[in-house]
């Protein structure tokens, strides 16, 4: 058995009264777990306790041999769910993220460590934190944008993850591009209009779309964009 925190990422419905929850754990990273007694009037463990996104300290079985373990103790750990709709559209934003970007099962505490605390106090986050936290992701799976941004070089391609000279069917307009070459500049200020962060989102998620092979119809963007009008 190891104790060990863990993000929910998704619950699928299993028997009469469990759930099997996917969920990135510090130090066993992605991982499903069957949790019983979930379901029900008498239900030992609270859905509310498995929200996407909320945070919980889990004592589990680990066993090697099979991909799907139990999960023998669970408790809140602290809160990262909001209840106000610019954090619940961000959370869901978040975990969709994290669901299809974290396919491996490795460790990965540095990144489990900026999504909780990302987590926490959504419904204040700055309105630029859907691309911050989409860069963020890149990073620690280490298929981060290169910043070679400069003049004769000014245009980003989504495929070569690069600024290139020429244009073509995958690289971003100059000025979005000029855009996503201020977020990459470390301490650079982010102020910058909705429709260009809308952009600057999608095309992000178009190179995620590339660069992830389990990156595929993504739909919470849709909610985010809504609840930011």
């Amino acid at each position: 058995m190891i104790s060990t925190p863990a993000i929910v990422l998704h619950t699928t419905p299993y028997g009469e009264s469990s759930v099997i929850v996917k969920a990135f754990t510090r130090l066993l990273g992605v991982r499903s777990y069957i949790i019983k007694g979930v379901r029900g009037r008498n239900a030992r463990v609270k859905q509310n306790l498995l929200q996407p996104l909320s945070c919980l300290d889990m004592v589990v079985y680990d066993n090697a041999k099979t991909d799907l373990n139990y999960v023998k103790e669970i408790a809140p750990r602290g809160t990262c769910h909001e209840t106000t709709p610019y954090g619940n559209a961000l959370r869901f934003f978040m975990t969709e993220v994290l669901y299809k970007a974290l396919q491996e099962a490795e460790p990965m505490p540095a990144l489990f460590d900026y999504v909780e605390a990302t987590g926490e106090g959504l419904s204040a986050a700055a309105p630029y934190l859907p691309v911050t936290f989409l860069l963020a992701v890149t990073h620690h799976l280490g298929i981060a944008p290169l910043d070679n941004y400069r003049p004769a070089e000014p245009l980003f391609d989504l495929q070569e993850g690069c600024f290139v000279a020429a244009p073509s069917e995958t690289t971003l307009n100059p000025a979005l591009s000029a855009l996503l070459h201020d977020y990459l500049t470390p301490g650079k200020a982010h102020p910058s209009a909705l429709a260009d962060r809308r952009a600057l989102i999608d095309a992000l998620l178009a190179y995620c779309q590339l660069h992830l092979s389990g990156f595929r119809n993504f739909t919470s963007h849709e909610i985010l964009h809504t609840v930011l009008k």
